[in-house]
């Protein structure tokens, strides 16, 4: 089983590698939003970011105003009867100050994503499940009469024909979180009853949340059997081929943004950090096939002045080497070849391995050269403190603030998953997977075998380990871009905020994709979202 030094996500980090000759250079990934439903909730922890297609101003964490758009919740919200709404609301009560959830309000329809409650969090989720008991089961039921609670180890156990009672009411999202919730409570009879109602509710085949719960039964199934490193070493030993994979990868790269979005942002703040440097010197901690870097070099090779020397360091291990179908060695070739079209010096060092393995001497940095870093869809990969003594992510953080370098630019997925408990893991998956199954669905057809295949291959693993694995073993590990900034600000570095020009390119880039994707700028960084739901943060740093 590789640990966490070792593994590649597929569900993001695989989208990449795509054939240069093939794919837009900034092209991208995916993620997307929930359905509406009523679902026990703990696990999404903040606030919510409100997208302002007509306003350029953004506001701090600490001073928002409700009335701009942005809602403060500090407790978990009510859930009342069979909502229309989200229940996976952003939640803030046991996160640090900066440690925030970034949803975005319809503008369109002008509803709140979520409400605020005063009920205090050791009894919410109680409360909630009480709430929807009575509304799917009815006063008259037994198990209401009984004043049964799921938070009772002691109260009877639901049993099948009360579950059979409630499958018309149900959908997919309901009977996971309960199925999720009686796991955590070591109900194995309840759980296990709940198992039998997915199965007959989920496919891989059908509709987004039956798509997505097919992999997360997988993954319940794998934690209640206590196998979830076995299945998921299955899964790493089952890899496609260089060939398919790249198909698969290909074509959730194609139809989503994400990818572009951290390429175009991180681009465009090197670009302005690097202008007129005689010698510049970027480092990658993501390479992949290195296509982000063709506009750069372009646009490099035009400043005043003539070209400067260009030298890229690419860190990349053994799970991109198979999606490449080689290794570093054909993306140095490849951007050689580009910078030798536009008379650009170049020079490429390839680091294969993984971030948490890089040393300073990896890097081979030279005197009077001008640094920037960029760590696109990675740095969660490295255990911290709660996983090891070692807390390779700080310590990488450390080591890039001790390079000096002119600008550093983080992206990550905007979801809380590191340290979470298990069911509040869980909900936080459901919520953050069930954007990124929606957002695929809004750009292939759904009968589109191959992107049956993309989300098998590409997604279910992350799942899987997300779910049924814990301390190192659990390799998928988010976290909001507050604990991000927390954590950058510690080692050294400021905010570089978004120029009104990037931010520019950055949106102009989504008029080629669905019109439920949107960006905003909030608190100096970029959002990148699927109608409510904020799924990708981008922000720059420099030393403080």
């Amino acid at each position: 089983m590789r640990t966490s030094q070792q593994h590649r996500s597929t569900a993001i980090h695989m989208l990449h590698h795509q054939p240069m000759q093939e794919v837009d250079p900034y092209s991208s990934p995916h993620f997307q939003i929930l359905e509406n439903s009523v679902c026990p909730d703990t696990g999404s922890q903040g606030k919510n970011v409100s997208f302002q297609t007509n306003k350029e101003e953004y506001f701090t964490l600490e001073s928002t105003p409700v009335n701009d758009g942005f809602i403060a919740c500090d407790s978990p919200s009510a859930v009342s009867g069979l909502s229309n709404r989200s229940p996976f609301s952003p939640q803030g009560s046991h996160s640090y100050s900066s440690d925030h959830h970034h949803h975005f309000s319809d503008t369109t329809s002008g509803s709140p994503v979520s409400g605020c409650s005063g009920v205090d969090d050791g009894n919410d989720l109680k409360y909630k499940l009480r709430e929807l008991e009575v509304s799917l089961l009815g006063l008259e039921s037994d198990i209401v009469d009984s004043g049964y609670c799921c938070f009772k180890s002691d109260m009877t156990r639901w049993n099948e024909k009360q579950i059979a009672e409630m499958i018309p009411k149900l959908n997919v999202k309901d009977a996971l979180i309960f199925c999720a919730y009686a796991i955590s409570e070591a109900d194995m009879y309840t759980a296990a009853n709940w198992m039998e109602v997915l199965g007959h509710m989920v496919s891989v085949s059908g509709e987004p949340m039956q798509r997505l719960g097919a992999y997360m039964l997988e993954g319940l199934r794998a934690r209640l059997e206590k196998s979830g490193s076995m299945i998921y070493k299955t899964l790493k030993c089952e890899v496609p081929t260089s060939e398919e994979l790249m198909t698969y990868m290909s074509i959730l790269y194609r139809i989503c943004p994400y990818w572009k979005f951290a390429y175009l942002s991180s681009n465009v703040v090197i670009r302005e950090a690097l202008l007129n440097e005689p010698r510049v010197h970027i480092i990658d901690f993501q390479i992949a096939q290195g296509t982000q870097w063709v506009p750069l070099i372009q646009d490099l090779a035009c400043q005043p002045g003539g070209p400067p020397l260009i030298r890229i360091t690419g860190v990349d291990d053994t799970q991109s080497n198979h999606a490449r179908g080689g290794g570093l060695h054909i993306v140095g070739k490849r951007l050689s070849e580009v910078a030798a079209k536009y008379n650009v010096r170049f020079e490429f060092n390839a680091a294969a391995m993984s971030g948490c393995e890089v040393e300073l001497e990896n890097l081979r940095i030279q005197p009077g050269e001008a640094i920037a870093v960029t760590c696109p869809f990675v740095l969660h990969h490295m255990p911290d403190e709660s996983v090891s003594t070692e807390n390779h992510r700080d310590r990488l953080l450390r080591l890039v603030r001790s390079l000096s370098p002119k600008v550093m630019t983080l992206v990550e997925q905007e979801s809380n998953t590191n340290t979470s408990s298990f069911y509040s893991r869980f909900v936080e998956s459901v919520d953050y997977y069930t954007a990124m199954f929606e957002s695929i669905d809004a750009g292939c057809p759904r009968d589109d075998k191959q992107r049956i295949s993309a989300e098998m291959h590409c997604v279910a693993r992350d799942i899987v380990n997300m779910i049924a694995c814990e301390e190192a073993e659990r390799v998928e590990r988010h976290e909001l871009l507050g604990k991000w900034r927390s954590r950058l600000m510690m080692a050294g570095f400021t905010p570089c905020p978004f120029g009104p020009s990037g931010i520019g390119e950055v949106r102009n880039m989504l008029k080629d994709y669905n019109e439920n994707y949107r960006v905003e700028q909030y608190n100096g960084a970029l959002y990148l979202g699927w109608k409510k739901r904020a799924l990708a943060a981008s922000s720059a740093w420099r030393c403080a």
